[in-house]
């Protein structure tokens, strides 16, 4: 097949930490287009990632009208999310958008619906679920290995790990801080290993406990207080509407030493998973608890440790697959919204100190097959 000719938007650290390197080593699609509101990021994109005759810009709206594209990436701060991926989709592109879907819920229902309305697809950058780990529990899952899954815990703890770079501090770009950042890829892996997007309530409390000592062993170092207007920890508890329930825990710095990070631990009726030192799968027979670890590596010959899938680029290639073969999307923008939901229900809850309550939910549905330009 040919190539796909691909447009980039936001020339940031995760695009040069995840999307562009990651695309340009499935050698399915070409780089044509770079686009950021700091030129001299989108030319160095364009020299390190692009074509030959690939061209930058500092407008999308301009990068969107003069080139044609097959797929983009949406890769800027949380609050263009939205409008952004919904003018890419609205000029006839396939769309893939970096996680979280949108600042709001308002915004993200309206990215599912401009996907639905110009039949293209739309994909978050949730590459957790790409994880060894988590495809392993997921099949277990499906195969019914846990039985009922009725409680689960979404980890995303990080003792000292504030990032110091870019708008990550920034509310008002963000959205939030550790929830709407980290948080977001836990909820996303749990509420896809369980299969449930009905949620029915959820109580939330935000916390900036550690936020006005900048000099306290920050991983990305110290960081200044008084740009720190996020929260630095957030904590939430959702309850289904099949009755099961998910605690949420997020934080970019707390005083805990085991801290763990886009996971989550499963509790079912015939059996249990959790993801410390790698995969960890626990439930009783024959009158005895057991505990079952799968190794992970397929390695044993010399020289040779196994047949491994990069998460990142397994992600890309889902996505470059869904475009050209029609094959199914793994994050599904319904799911995503429905992430963005609860965690917009978290942030709610923390600052009315009432709970929150859902309408009730629809399933999400597979998106229709790519159609062809």
């Amino acid at each position: 097949m040919a190539k796909l000719k691909a447009g980039i938007i936001g020339c940031g650290g995760i695009a040069n930490g995840k999307h562009m390197p990651s695309l340009q080593k499935t050698g399915k699609a070409d780089m044509v287009a770079f686009c950021d509101i700091v030129k001299d990021r989108a030319e160095k994109a364009a020299k390190d990632y692009g074509t030959p005759k690939a061209k930058v810009y500092t407008d999308y709206k301009k990068m969107l009208k003069e080139e044609k594209l097959d797929m983009v990436y949406v890769l800027t701060p949380n609050k263009s999310h939205s409008v952004i991926t919904i003018a890419a989709l609205e000029a006839g592109n396939h769309v893939m958008c970096e996680k979280p879907m949108a600042k709001t819920a308002k915004e993200a229902r309206a990215m599912v619906d401009a996907a639905k309305r110009t039949k293209k697809l739309l994909t978050i950058g949730y590459q957790t679920r790409f994880f060894p780990t988590s495809q392993n529990i997921k099949a277990s899952v499906e195969r019914g290995d846990l039985g009922d899954i009725y409680f689960a815990k979404a980890h995303a703890l990080r003792r000292r790990a504030v990032p110091t770079w870019g708008v990550f501090l920034n509310e008002e770009e963000q959205g939030g801080g550790p929830l709407i950042d980290i948080g977001t890829h836990a909820l996303d892996l749990t509420l896809w290993l369980m299969n449930n997007y009905k949620p029915k309530s959820v109580m939330g409390n935000t916390y900036k406990k550690l936020n006005g000592n900048g000099n306290c062993g920050n991983a990305f170092g110290p960081w200044n207080p008084k740009e720190f207007t996020v929260e630095d920890s957030a904590f939430g508890f959702i309850t289904m509407e099949d009755g099961s329930t998910i605690v949420l825990e997020s934080s970019w710095a707390i005083n805990m030493l085991e801290t763990v990070e886009a996971q989550a631990t499963l509790c079912g009726t015939k059996g249990g998973a959790d993801m410390k030192d790698g995969v960890r799968y626990n439930g009783d027979d024959f009158g005895l608890l057991y505990e079952k670890k799968p190794n992970m590596h397929r390695g044993g010959v010399a020289f040779f440790d196994g047949d491994h899938n990069d998460p990142q680029i397994f992600e890309q290639m889902t996505f470059i697959n869904a475009i050209q073969k029609g094959t199914p999307l793994v994050v599904l923008p319904e799911q995503a919204c429905v992430v963005t939901e609860i965690l917009e229900a978290i942030y709610k809850s923390a600052a009315t100190g009432k709970l929150v309550e859902f309408k009730s939910a629809a399933p999400a549905k597979a998106p229709a097959k790519a159609k062809k330009k």
